[in-house]
């Protein structure tokens, strides 16, 4: 007879998150998944992950506490670049962080690791973020202990051999790195998956204006197949998906990978579903962060008004749907995901906490985009990226009240003022309140009416060549 409450560990493990994880199944998935990849009977399935932000490292965590026990059959580990010292602030916080887990303390002391965060607390040492990852320490999410982790510092070492690569760089950073990686895999017979994580978007406005994604970057940088690159995304946090709140994720691209890819990732709390629709779906990843920075702003300036953070969200969505109408064949299909991703952005992620900063005034624009505690805000990129791309006159609509031709951001309004505080900086956060309180500002409602009422898509702004749109499983004519 077993006790309400009470945790049994028969054919299960008890991880650094609390949870008890149940082996039935695990080893058929990652069985299943070596076979398609085509690996031998002792060569380990390997997968590295490329970047160690909040979701790049819980993402891997979350393979370690689901798979590590597998060691002849499978091999995760981390790059991260050395040398990033640890201030003495977060060492400070990092060993409260430490004494107030009792698992966390034990598992440090057991593996004779806690004395150098004593060292560290009083000054007598210094960390580093790839020292401190390998104890399941994330620097952009020192509140939340991960298990411990395998990282490598020498890219080459991590990539040459990998089977499955997880791109959690931002994307401004994807490029150079993925060029550096491609140089390790000129002697590769076989072609390695990628899975990317990242949702900023960067526009090239030559020979005509279009988008780019992390997965185009990569397919530049590495020449590797299409339909092996990927992307997961979704509407959930990195630090809650690793305590075990419920979530879901869609990875999209070729059927040949990402309907075994969703299957070996898919978990009781973390539901992944697949999508052919790869490009779309990263964009959509991007626009949010651009619209979640607006909000934040909005609510600081109001003291949190909910009803100026619901006009604000009925005009910032007015604006994403419009620009949807302009990317997407079928935009109706991305309104849930969208919508999804964007509350949860709103409600806890980095570019809406980065919104609040700047309109309090605790950052300023001169301190970067990658903040101390947070890593890389996205959002700020993407601002410049889709107001650049909506500028141009060879995407112009019809006015619907001047009656004449104008690039698509002059109909948004949010975006452009985003641009002029974040970008140009000709003006203060304030202006985003004065934007919403603009009496000349149509209701949202007619945006949504214009971009249901005409005929907007823009295929050419997804900048795929004809020929590699076989991995959307579509070819727009």
């Amino acid at each position: 007879m077993k006790m309400v409450g009470s945790i049994e560990a028969e054919n299960g493990s008890l991880h650094s998150n609390g949870s008890v994880q149940n082996f039935n199944g695990l080893e058929e998935k990652l069985d299943e998944l070596r076979r398609i990849v085509g690996k031998a009977d002792g060569d380990p399935l390997r997968i590295v992950g490329v970047g160690a932000g909040a979701w790049g490292s819980v993402f891997a965590a979350v393979l370690q506490d689901s798979y590590g026990q597998f060691r002849d059959k499978i091999q995760i580990r981390i790059w991260r670049r050395a040398g990033r010292a640890v201030d003495r602030a977060t060492a400070e916080h990092l060993f409260e962080v430490i004494n107030s887990r009792e698992d966390v303390l034990r598992r440090l002391i057991r593996r004779c690791a806690y004395l150098k965060y004593v060292e560290a607390r009083l000054g007598d040492r210094t960390l580093y973020a790839d020292e401190i990852l390998k104890d399941g320490f994330c620097l952009n999410m020192i509140d939340t202990p991960l298990c411990h982790l395998k990282v490598v510092t020498n890219l080459q070492e991590a990539v040459w051999d990998a089977d499955i690569v997880v791109n959690g760089l931002p994307s401004t950073e994807t490029k150079e790195v993925f060029e550096e990686i491609s140089n390790y895999w000129k002697e590769r017979i076989t072609d390695p998956i990628i899975i990317s994580l990242a949702k900023g978007i960067e526009a090239a406005l030559k020979p005509l204006p279009h988008i780019i994604t992390p997965t185009q970057i990569i397919y530049r940088a590495t020449g590797i197949p299409l339909e092996n690159i990927l992307y997961l995304g979704g509407p959930n946090i990195a630090s809650e998906i690793y305590n075990k709140e419920y979530a879901n994720a869609r990875i999209c691209g070729a059927e040949k990978w990402r309907k075994p890819l969703a299957k070996f990732l898919r978990q009781p709390h973390f539901i992944v579903w697949d999508n052919s629709d790869l490009v779309t779906h990263e964009v959509m990843g991007g626009l949010k962060n651009v619209y979640a920075i607006g909000a934040g702003m909005v609510a600081a300036l109001t003291k949190e008004s909910a009803t100026s953070k619901s006009v604000y969200f009925a005009h910032c969505t007015s604006e994403m749907i419009f620009i949807t109408h302009l990317l997407a064949e079928e935009p109706e299909k991305l309104a849930g995901p969208l919508l999804a991703d964007t509350y949860v952005t709103l409600l806890k992620g980095r570019n809406a906490w980065y919104g609040q900063m700047l309109a309090k005034g605790e950052i300023n624009r001169d301190m970067g985009e990658n903040i101390r505690g947070k890593g890389m805000i996205q959002g700020v990129s993407a601002v410049q990226a889709f107001y650049e791309l909506l500028s141009q006159s060879s995407l112009n609509v019809l006015h619907p009240e001047e009656n004449k031709p104008v690039a698509p951001v002059e109909l948004c309004p949010i975006l452009k003022t985003l641009y002029k505080i974040l970008i140009t900086r000709e003006q203060s956060s304030q202006a985003i309140l004065q934007a919403l309180r603009d009496e000349n500002l149509n209701d949202p409602r007619e945006r949504i009416e214009i971009a249901q009422s005409h005929v907007f898509y823009r295929p050419s702004l997804l900048g795929q060549p004809l020929n590699n749109l076989k991995v959307q499983e579509k070819v727009v004519t």
